[in-house]
């Protein structure tokens, strides 16, 4: 049996989620039979996507299709570099970007309670919570809510 041979720069691209699942659909030039342009590197398939556009004067539906892209993936790249450069390129944080269930409202509100009573902690809070906006929340997270309010 012989074992397939690593790839350790796929395995790093892998780990940073910048691997590229379909690197067969890059159809640009350069990037076959190139050493210098990987079509498995996601960030760097993005960017010459992108300067295609800006340099090549290619019009934005084409250089997406050549590049393996949608037009909506080419607007997102787009806007992720025109805010943040390359490093914009590079894969975001997945899932909820902040708290969903501890809104403003909800924190005023535990802030309310614990002002009633001071001595309620964030296990009897969450328990209120859940009984009256029927809101089920960890304790440690209105631990957190409550410590970021403070910060600010």
């Amino acid at each position: 049996m012989s074992k397939a041979k690593r790839n350790p720069k796929a395995d790093r691209l892998r780990e940073n989620d910048s691997l590229n699942l379909h690197p067969e659909r890059v159809r640009a030039e350069h990037f076959r039979n190139s050493a210098f342009f990987d079509p498995h590197d996601l960030v760097q398939v993005k960017y010459e996507m992108l300067r295609e556009v800006s340099h090549g004067g290619a019009p934005k539906a084409q250089a997406a299709a050549s590049y393996g892209m949608s037009r909506q993936a080419f607007y997102q790249a787009l806007n992720a570099f025109t805010l943040g450069g390359i490093a914009g390129l590079l894969p975001g944080q997945r899932g909820p970007k902040g708290a969903h269930k501890l809104t403003d409202e909800v924190v005023a509100f535990v802030e309310q309670r614990q002002a009633e009573d001071p001595g309620l902690h964030a296990r009897a809070l969450a328990g209120t919570l859940r009984e009256e906006l029927d809101l089920d929340v960890h304790p440690r997270s209105i631990e957190r809510a409550l410590a970021r309010k403070k910060k600010r």
